[in-house]
C-alpha cells in the first residue's frame, strides 16, 4: 500500500515539473539546456524518493511502537497488571489502582423506561409513556491515607443535577463521610437503582421524600454489624438558604449462615424545619414517566418529621425475599393532631436460570451476576419477583389516599451491566385524588412498563 501510495506521489510530481519544463523545450529547443535540465529533474526525483522512503519507514516504526501499545493495554487488562506498581481491573469499566493508594474509576448509568397506565378513562389519566429515567456519569476511588471519593452528575430531563458527592475517610472498620448522598431509611432506599427488581422502590420510599441531603456521617462496618448515624441538612440544589436539619440512623444485622444471608435493621428519622415550611407526601402510579400522582395529602403546615423504619431480608440460593415498613410522623404547626402515615411491602423473587442468585454486599442488595452470561456462550440471567405494595396517607383528618399494589417483575440480565426488565402492576385507589367521571375515588389501574439499563 505504502509503495503504491509513494509511485502515485513520485508521478504526480513528475507531471508537476516536466510540464514547464517541456514547454521551455518547445521555446527554446537548445541540447545542452535540455540535458541539464532534464539533470536537475533526475536529482529533484532522487530527492523526493528519498523522503518518500524516509516517511515511509517512519509511518512503519510508528505502525509498529502503537501496534504494540495496544498489545500491552489488552494484556494489561486481561492479566490485571500495567505499569509497574499499577493495576487493572474491569468492572463494567477498566479500575486503575496505584500501590500508593490511587484509585480512578469511571461510573455511570442509562436507563430507559416506557409503557402504559390504564385508569379509568373519565379520569382524564392514563396513557402511553416513555422517559429517559436516569443518564448519569462520574467516579470515584480511593487517595493515599485512607480517604476516597465520589462524585456522579445526572444528565435525565436535560437538566444536569449532582446525584453524588462525597469525600470519605477510612480507618480500621470506621468510615467518615461529608457531601452529598443518601440518608440512612431503609434496605431498599439505600440499594443502587441499577440493583432493584423492580422499576421503581417501594411507593413509601418516593412518597416520603427519601432523598440525598448534604452532611456528615459516620459509618461502622464490622463483621454481622453495621451502624450508620449523621446529620444533614437538604438536598444541594436547595442550599443555600434552608435552615432545615435532619438526623438519620440505621442499625443492621447481616449474619451468613452457611449459605444463606440474613438481613435484619431499623432506622430512625428526625426532620426539623425551619419557620413556614410545608410538607407533601403523594405518589405516582408505579413508574415515573408520568406527573400524575394518584394519591396526594397535598401541602401541610410542618414544624418536623419523624419517622421510623423496620426491614428485613433472606437471600437463599435462586430465591430471596425482603419485607420493609415505615411510619411517618408530622409534627402540624397548625395545632391540629399530628397525623402518622404508614408505607410498606414484602416481596419474593426466584432465579429461573441454574447457579444465579441475588447480589448482597454491606447491607443493601448489590450486583447480580449472570452464572452464564451471554458474552460467555450463556442465556445469562431471568429472574421472576412478585410484591405486595402498600401506602396509607390517610390519617387523623388528613384525607391523602391509600394504594394497595400487587405487582410482578421479570428480570433478564444478560450480562452483569445490563438489563431488561419487564413490570406488571394492579393498584387498588382509594381516595384517590383524581375522580371519575361519576365523582368516585375508588378505582383501579393497571399498569405495564419496561426499562432498558446498561451500568459501569
Amino acid at each position: 500500500m505504502h509503495h503504491k501510495i509513494s509511485t502515485l506521489a513520485m508521478a504526480a510530481t513528475l507531471a508537476a515539473i516536466t510540464t514547464p519544463a517541456f514547454a521551455q523545450v518547445a521555446e527554446a529547443p537548445d541540447e545542452e539546456a535540455l540535458r541539464q535540465e532534464l539533470a536537475e529533474m533526475r536529482a529533484q526525483m532522487a530527492q523526493m524518493a528519498a523522503r518518500m522512503e524516509a516517511l515511509e519507514a517512519s509511518l512503519a516504526e510508528t505502525n509498529a511502537v502503537a501496534q504494540d501499545a495496544s498489545e500491552q493495554i489488552a494484556d494489561a487488562v486481561d492479566t490485571g497488571q500495567s505499569t509497574p506498581g499499577q493495576t487493572i481491573e474491569f468492572k463494567g469499566m477498566p479500575q486503575i489502582t496505584d500501590k500508593s493508594g490511587w484509585s480512578f474509576k469511571p461510573r455511570g448509568r442509562l436507563q430507559f423506561d416506557a409503557g402504559t397506565i390504564d385508569v379509568p378513562g373519565s379520569t382524564g389519566r392514563g396513557g402511553f409513556g416513555g422517559e429517559t429515567r436516569r443518564a448519569r456519569l462520574g467516579a470515584s476511588g480511593d487517595l493515599p491515607g485512607g480517604f476516597g471519593y465520589k462524585f456522579e452528575f445526572d444528565f435525565a430531563a436535560s437538566q444536569l443535577t449532582v446525584t453524588d458527592a462525597i469525600i470519605s475517610y477510612e480507618t480500621g472498620d470506621a468510615e467518615i463521610l461529608v457531601g452529598q448522598f443518601n440518608t440512612f431509611q431503609g434496605l431498599e432506599e439505600l440499594t443502587s437503582s441499577v440493583h432493584t427488581s423492580f422499576i421503581e422502590r417501594s411507593a413509601f420510599t418516593d412518597a416520603f421524600v427519601f432523598e440525598r441531603r448534604v452532611g456528615a456521617a459516620l459509618v461502622i462496618n464490622s463483621g454481622d454489624i453495621l451502624v450508620q448515624t449523621g446529620a444533614f441538612t437538604d438536598n444541594m440544589i436547595d442550599l443555600p438558604g434552608t435552615k432545615n436539619w435532619s438526623l438519620d440512623s440505621r442499625v443492621v444485622y447481616m449474619p451468613k449462615i452457611g449459605e444463606t444471608q440474613l438481613h435484619l435493621g431499623g432506622s430512625i428519622h428526625y426532620n426539623e424545619l425551619q419557620g413556614g415550611s410545608t410538607v407533601r407526601y403523594r405518589q405516582r402510579p408505579l413508574v415515573h414517566f408520568t406527573a400524575d400522582r394518584f394519591i396526594n395529602t397535598d401541602r401541610l403546615d410542618a414544624d418536623n418529621e419523624f419517622g421510623l423504619g423496620l426491614e428485613s431480608a433472606i437471600i437463599s440460593g435462586p430465591f430471596h425475599a425482603a419485607a420493609e415498613v415505615y411510619w411517618q410522623n408530622v409534627g402540624l404547626s397548625a395545632g391540629m393532631q399530628d397525623p402518622t402515615f404508614f408505607g410498606g411491602s414484602i416481596e419474593a423473587g426466584y432465579f429461573l436460570t441454574k447457579g444465579d442468585t441475588r447480589g448482597y454486599k454491606s447491607g443493601t442488595f448489590d450486583r447480580s451476576k449472570p452464572a452464564s452470561a451471554v458474552d460467555d456462550g450463556g442465556f445469562g440471567s431471568l429472574q421472576v419477583n412478585l410484591r405486595y405494595d402498600r401506602l396509607d396517607l390517610n390519617d387523623a383528618g388528613i384525607i391523602g389516599g391509600t394504594q394497595d399494589g400487587y405487582m410482578a417483575s421479570l428480570v433478564w440480565k444478560p450480562t452483569d451491566y445490563t438489563m431488561l426488565l419487564a413490570n406488571y402492576a394492579h393498584l387498588e385507589y382509594g381516595d384517590a385524588a383524581f375522580p371519575t367521571g361519576t365523582g368516585s375515588r375508588d378505582y383501579a389501574a393497571d399498569i405495564i412498563a419496561m426499562r432498558a439499563q446498561i451500568d459501569f
